[in-house]
């Protein structure tokens, strides 16, 4: 889960092709997403990072990482739990891909939630992505022939 908030973060405003072809340089450079050992990063590594060209080299996006790893720490029951609280009730299926929403009142306040506990770069649009990719819920159109969960 921290992978998945961490690589949302660093998605936001490029394309995902270019986060998905550097994922492993991330996981390497991220220390496989480990939570405790990414909080355990400090300015030396931030400066790692920001001459590592096989990663994505923003600086607010690198210390957003490793303050979300710190707040992420601190989460009583762990990072997915937490965002799995804010799961939605099953809805239909949207009709048209217009139907589709980028923004929901549970990405909302999963968003609001999470920079509350420290996170940055976690806004609803970022948050519903990841529910989304979690498969937190399913905006599959509804003649999709893949099968409704």
């Amino acid at each position: 889960m921290f992978e998945r908030v961490s690589l949302e973060a660093f998605q936001s405003g490029l394309s995902w092709l270019v986060i998905l072809r550097k994922r492993e340089a991330f996981r390497k450079a991220f220390a496989d997403f480990s939570i405790a050992k990414v909080a355990a990063f400090t300015e030396a590594d931030a400066a790692r990072l920001l001459g590592d060209a096989g990663i994505v080299r923003n600086r607010m996006k690198i210390d957003a990482t490793i303050a979300n790893a710190k707040a992420a720490a601190e989460l009583d029951g762990g990072l997915s739990d937490f965002v799995w609280s804010f799961a939605p009730e099953p809805r239909a299926r949207p009709a048209r891909i217009t139907d589709v929403p980028a923004v929901t009142p549970e990405s909302t306040a999963l968003a609001k939630a999470l920079k509350k506990r420290g996170f940055k770069f976690v806004g609803p649009t970022t948050a519903y992505a990841m529910m989304q990719a979690i498969g937190m819920v399913d905006d599959h159109l509804a003649d999709c022939h893949v099968p409704a969960r």
